[in-house]
């Protein structure tokens, strides 16, 4: 199971839900409220296991955001998880051709998130 989270997200009330919830599981936690940030961070050689994404952001959504992370030098493999508040049919086939490994709509079931997270790799 990863255990070093990266949370991108532009809605504080999310980050800080998500937060106490994976760090009450024992996360790590460190969390970005945009994709730029994000994306800086693993420039910067932060080491995350896995990074959940909220594919509608301003200024950079996930779905650009994700094929930058992948072309990042060491990122390739990184588990990246979708998150999105559209449940549309065709949105997890959007999300998986973006680059992400799997999806998960909101509002986030916990005891799901947590599978996805066990089933990283």
């Amino acid at each position: 199971m990863p255990k070093r989270l990266l949370l991108v997200d532009d809605d504080a009330k999310n980050i800080f839900a998500l937060t106490a919830v994976l760090k009450a599981r024992s996360f790590q936690v460190r969390s970005c409220p945009g994709a730029r940030e994000a994306i800086a961070l693993l420039e910067a050689g932060e080491e995350v296991d896995a990074l959940l994404i909220d594919m509608m952001m301003p200024e950079m959504d996930g779905y650009e955001a994700i094929p930058l992370i992948r072309s990042l030098p060491g990122r390739a493999d990184l588990y990246i998880l979708a998150v999105t508040a559209q449940a549309m049919l065709g949105d997890r086939e959007l999300c998986l051709r973006a680059g992400a490994d799997e999806y998960i709509s909101k509002p986030i079931d916990i005891d799901r998130l947590l599978t996805l997270l066990n089933g990283a790799p």
